[in-house]
């Protein structure tokens, strides 16, 4: 990895390219963010440098957090990242990275939270068939149908149930840097990304770009 930056998505909306054709994007509030901490193969056995983002109050930090932000004279962060760059000697403890940090046609990956929809049924989650009501099927329609077997007597580690939907790490690939914003922080990316509006995500240059 050669940058990053933490973010927070704003929502969808769509830009015109020279030609006219209509770009549908995602809108990220990337930065600024503050470099924390370096970490050195040295000190820490690898190299990463620790990014925060988001202002808040120092009253809100606890006290070993409130010496971290002290020792790189930074202010108190409400989100941190780490980042193993490939290259640490350029960036330094107090630096301010901005949304100016990509470049229009770059290719980035986009980390984030999907939606969390609570506890879906196995038609919801895993896209199971439903069985046809007629006669004799009985109030069964959405059901998964068997679990297990006579022998060994449990489930299977793997089973597709009902259970927890949403609220897990997803990260998208190869998409395209449509526009930048330097003077806001924007940064419009095509496609769509993980998360609610309003959610943090995290922004890095693409690994198999």
């Amino acid at each position: 990895m050669k940058k990053g930056l933490i973010g927070k998505k704003i929502g969808m909306t769509q830009i015109f390219d020279e030609k006219g054709n209509v770009i549908p994007v995602t809108v990220i509030e990337a930065g600024p963010c503050a470099v924390v901490q370096k970490k050195t193969a040295e000190n820490d056995g690898y190299q990463a440098v620790q990014v925060g983002y988001g202002d808040v109050k120092a009253q809100r930090v606890n006290k070993p957090m409130k010496g971290h932000f002290d020792k790189g004279n930074v202010a108190p962060k409400k989100v941190l990242k780490e980042f193993r760059l490939s290259d640490i000697d350029s960036v330094n403890v107090g630096d301010i990275l901005k949304a100016d940090l990509f470049e229009v046609g770059e290719k980035v990956d986009v980390i984030g939270t999907s939606k969390g929809k609570g506890t879906a049924g196995v038609i919801k989650r895993w896209n199971f068939a439903r069985l046809r009501e007629s006669h004799g099927t009985g109030p069964v329609a959405r059901n998964g149908g068997s679990l297990g077997v006579i022998d060994p007597a449990r489930i299977f580690k793997g089973k597709k149930m009902a259970g927890h939907l949403g609220a897990e790490r997803v990260t998208i690939q190869n998409l395209t840097v449509a526009k930048v914003d330097a003077e806001n922080n924007l940064i419009a990316v095509k496609g769509a990304i993980p998360g609610p509006k309003g959610g943090i995500v995290v922004i890095a240059d693409a690994k198999k770009a």
